[in-house]
């Protein structure tokens, strides 16, 4: 008996000649990304790192009903992203599958603890005391500064693998991610912010970088969906 010629599957990192795309996964990343526009929309323009405390329990009082409403939102997007990262993580070999995974869940988790945060705030806003609502939203604004690892292990074996043209990926997947990542770790400095562009949970956080991110795995999703193809197992 020979033995079977596998060189089609080593040329194209491990793939077959199996179903190729996956509609769920497009329309689940499509529907995330609304959800995470309604949300931020829903939230405005939160109190920053610099506000007093007694600025920020005025703004919970009047808006607390906006933040429950993006609260739910995020709350929402949490199965959809979960189908998005499990139909991604199919597209990828071991180990860049498995990394990629450990990001996914990390972003998931660490958005759950900023909603709760959020939403916990909002809960009783007319009884907020002003050094409580300062201590608890500076331990939510923390949730930018610290999700850049998360993201950066989501995306970096992704982008490795598009830019070395492995895994069937795009090189221009891997450009995308590669501009993100900088970004990425460029932001960490927010960790040590106190105000404005760079403060933690402001502008570089809030915009830049998760407008960078949520592109990329928009894209990612997309480029999946339509012409992404399983990995064998």
């Amino acid at each position: 008996m020979g033995v079977p010629d596998t060189s089609d599957i080593r040329g194209t990192g491990g793939y077959g000649d199996k179903r190729k795309g996956s509609r769920p996964l497009v329309g689940a990343a499509v529907a995330a990304t609304i959800l995470y526009v309604a949300s931020t929309v829903m939230l405005g323009t939160p109190p920053g790192a610099a506000d007093s405390g007694a600025q920020v329990a005025a703004w919970f009082r009047e808006h607390r009903d906006s933040v429950r409403w993006a609260v739910w939102a995020l709350t929402v997007i949490a199965p959809l992203l979960a189908l998005v990262f499990a139909l991604l993580r199919r597209l990828l070999p071991v180990p860049h599958r498995d990394v990629f995974l450990i990001g996914s869940i990390a972003f998931l988790v660490t958005t759950a603890v900023q909603a709760w945060t959020w939403g916990g705030l909002a809960l009783h806003a007319d009884q907020l005391e002003p050094a409580t609502a300062r201590t608890l939203l500076d331990v939510a604004v923390f949730w930018g500064p610290v999700l850049t690892g998360a993201t950066v292990t989501m995306m970096a074996p992704v982008t490795l693998l598009a830019l070395r043209g492995h895994a069937g990926l795009p090189k221009w997947l891997g450009a995308v991610g590669a501009v993100a990542i900088t970004e990425q770790a460029i932001e960490t400095v927010t960790i040590f912010g106190s105000t404005g562009f760079t403060e933690p949970g402001g502008a570089m956080n809030l915009q830049l970088g998760a407008g960078l991110v949520a592109a990329w795995l928009l894209a990612f999703a997309v480029w999946g969906g339509v012409r992404g193809q399983s990995v064998i197992a």
